[in-house]
């Protein structure tokens, strides 16, 4: 019998297998490329708490630290020039995984910064702005799914940049985005921007739903909501990809694809278990099925190719049971339209804070270096 590759298999199913964080080091040393090579890694996602992480680690920024602190560079100025730069390396890192997927994968996505999250110009903006400074075929500019970030992720594409959503929670919002999508695309192609450049990828979290779903089921306590413990993040996200089927199967889609277009693909994000209880592997191997991303923090990319059982596709042909895991919380006296209302909020205040942290620790090290 040959030994299990879980992350191979993933895969073959359909599964394009993300590292979910970023920093100079992991560049520097070859471990990204070292992953790529042995774990089949094909794209990287950053988000402020990554960027922040990376800062406040180690020595490897000290060098580009001190320039910008002698050319006078604000706070803001160093953060971007910082987070540009990892990124634009990252995507010399992938560029071969890029070419050889013909720009579906070798992806690496930055966010806008998210104390923009409710305002579309700036945003827009700002999106232009990274793509400018990034400066490679292969980046994502990340817009949260805010409804302000609705018509600046239509506004982007129209331009011909390559957008990452972020932040979706709810069934109707993702359609939203979807709409967005293929709003942008219209728009690119009555300007005569080649469709056939342009990607983009959905990401819909995942383990924040039970993050905090869960705490109201023990509240209720029953066995009812016992029973469904565990259960709603991964029925939200299988939802959604019955939506997914439904519009890529639209004639305005048709229209599109015919025209070069290609699909904007389901991105499980937040897919590292939050509850030790679950096994660690649950929201990679619930959410297998074709055209999707999973972007895994490493301790979950780990796990997944030493121990995770991929059995094939774990979403279609599941709707009614996932329907049936909503209709109970709702039963319950769980509101799905408060939680994800929240959900949506807490994330983007959470980027803040992470964004803000980061500003502050940036800050210090200017003025370490001018000392």
């Amino acid at each position: 019998m040959s030994t299990p590759q879980p992350l191979k298999d993933l895969a073959g199913h359909g599964v394009s297998v993300w590292l979910d964080d970023l920093s100079r080091e992991r560049i520097s040393s070859g471990n990204l490329q070292e992953l790529i090579d042995t774990r089949g890694v094909v794209g990287v996602t950053t988000n402020p708490s990554i960027f922040q992480a990376a800062l406040a680690e180690g020595d490897a920024y000290d060098e580009q630290v001190r320039e910008l602190a002698g050319s006078g560079a604000s706070v803001d100025e160093a953060v971007f020039a910082v987070t540009t730069t990892d990124v634009r390396d990252a995507c010399d890192v992938l560029r071969p995984v890029y070419d050889a997927t013909g720009g579906e994968d070798g992806r690496v996505s930055i966010e806008v910064d998210p104390r923009l999250a409710h305002e579309t110009a700036k945003t827009v903006e700002e999106a232009k702005k990274l793509a400018t400074e990034v400066d490679r075929p292969n980046l994502f500019i990340k817009i949260p799914a805010t409804l302000e970030g609705l018509p600046a992720i239509s506004q982007v594409l129209a331009e011909g940049i390559s957008v990452n959503v972020t932040l979706i929670f709810s069934l109707d919002r993702y359609r939203a985005v979807m709409n967005a999508f293929l709003t942008g695309l219209e728009q690119a192609r009555e300007k005569g921007v080649d469709l056939s450049g342009i990607r983009s990828v959905a990401s819909f979290f995942v383990s924040r739903v039970d993050g905090l779903v869960d705490g109201r089921l023990d509240e209720i306590g029953s066995d009812e909501a016992k029973a469904v413990r565990g259960r709603s993040g991964i029925a939200n996200a299988r939802l959604a990809y019955q939506a997914y089927e439904e519009v890529f199967a639209t004639p305005r889609w048709q229209s599109l694809e015919a025209a070069g277009a290609h699909r904007q693909r389901p991105l499980w994000a937040s897919t590292g278990v939050k509850d030790d209880a679950y096994p660690d592997t649950l929201y990679v191997t619930e959410l297998v099925a074709p055209d999707t991303v999973n972007t895994m923090p490493e301790k979950t990319l780990e796990a997944t190719a030493d121990h995770a059982e991929v059995t094939g596709d774990t979403v279609r042909g599941r709707y009614t049971e996932a329907e049936e895991v909503l209709d109970t919380l709702e039963r319950l006296g769980i509101s799905y339209a408060e939680v994800v209302a929240r959900l949506e909020k807490e994330g983007v205040e959470k980027f803040e804070a992470s964004w803000t942290e980061l500003g502050e620790r940036m800050s210090e090290e200017l003025g370490k270096a001018q000392r």
